[in-house]
């Protein structure tokens, strides 16, 4: 049961892609911290000794991941509002920060689609 970082790793899987459940780990870096660590990329998570999981926590410690990243990008986005930067405005008004179009979708950002009702009329007194 490798747990590193407060994150239960995927026991069945390679160890390199287990690290990416890790918040701030990708392929790229995970390949790179089993190199460091000497640790075979293509043993299973649940093949590893208590001296592999200890050799992946001291390299992952060099790292920023999970926790203090969350914060460190909520801060940068707090700072680019605050400013009132062009992303800190798209973010404050919830709609896509890197350019998109928003005329048909952007649909993760803006909502559930509101559906006009044609020729519908209101029922008066």
């Amino acid at each position: 049961m490798a747990r590193i970082k407060n994150v239960e790793l995927p026991k069945e899987k390679r160890v390199d892609i287990g690290l990416t459940a890790i918040y701030g780990i990708g392929r790229p870096l995970a390949a790179k911290i089993c190199d460091d660590a000497k640790i075979d990329r293509a043993k299973k998570v649940k093949d590893l000794t208590a001296d592999d999981e200890a050799a992946l926590r001291k390299e992952i410690d060099k790292y920023m991941t999970e926790g203090d990243l969350r914060r460190e990008v909520q801060m940068n986005i707090k700072n680019k509002m605050e400013i009132n930067s062009y992303q800190g405005t798209r973010h404050k008004k919830n709609l896509p920060v890197h350019g998109q179009r928003t005329s048909r979708n952007a649909r993760t950002r803006k909502g559930k689609v509101k559906k006009v009702i044609a020729n519908k009329k209101k029922v008066g007194k």
